[in-house]
């Protein structure tokens, strides 16, 4: 992490807004210059089918100047709700968890001996 402090008011460790309630590890999808936008899966029990349905929630969490350079599209993040900062913004981000989570938007990776194909019988 950086030394430098941010004159951001919606940082969690320079400024003085408190973190409380909820919080989400997601997928980074959009980066806007003070938010970004993250996704990523949850399951619910769909009670006609008895069976289990997957989801994608998007949310939108505020992203502090001092962690600006350090985020990009495609890393794992943890974010944490806060009073609401704008109408869609009720979230801020805390840290980076990983580089990367899962295989970014259903892109298939090669493997070594090029066996990477979808399906079929060839």
């Amino acid at each position: 992490m950086e030394k430098n402090e941010c004159n951001d008011f919606a940082c969690h460790k320079h400024g003085n807004i408190s973190l409380r309630g909820r919080s989400f590890k997601g997928t980074v999808i959009k980066k806007f210059p003070k938010r970004v936008v993250i996704e990523f899966e949850r399951t619910f029990y769909v009670k006609k089918y008895e069976r289990y349905a997957k989801k994608k929630t998007k949310l939108h969490a505020r992203l502090p100047d001092c962690m600006s350079k350090e985020i990009d599209i495609g890393d794992y993040i943890e974010i944490k709700e806060c009073r609401p900062i704008s109408k869609i913004i009720h979230f801020v981000v805390v840290d980076k968890v990983s580089k990367e989570k899962g295989d970014g938007k259903g892109k298939v990776k090669e493997k070594e001996d090029g066996e990477g194909k979808l399906g079929g019988d060839e």
